[in-house]
């Protein structure tokens, strides 16, 4: 996936964590709805003063909407976790399965 999509696609999940709409986005930042379409599909970049915008109303830090590290493909994010795992203390090891056991009931 490119970054341009992958930006897309983060600003569509801090969207969706504030729980605002396309529109409601878009009337916070003062642009058009469909814009915030064509920016969650990666179909459309932005400007920096509309960046600063988006960050401002979404509550976050402009750095914050380049997170997408975590959008990795399944197996590199399972290898990942092993090599986490097995560099992980007892403790962390159990705190970690609590954890998991939690997120997936």
């Amino acid at each position: 996936m490119n970054n341009l999509k992958l930006f897309g696609k983060r600003i569509k999940e801090l969207r969706k964590k504030k729980k605002l709409t396309q529109e409601g986005l878009a009337e916070l930042v003062g642009i058009d709805y469909k814009q915030i379409g064509n920016i969650e599909t990666g179909t459309y970049f932005t400007t920096m003063p509309t960046l600063e915008k988006i960050a401002l109303s979404l509550d976050v830090e402009i750095e914050e909407l380049f997170q997408f590290n975590h959008y990795k493909e399944r197996d590199k994010l399972i290898k990942e976790v092993q090599k986490l795992l097995g560099d992980a203390t007892d403790c962390e090891i159990k705190m970690i399965y609590r954890i998991i056991k939690d997120v997936l009931k």
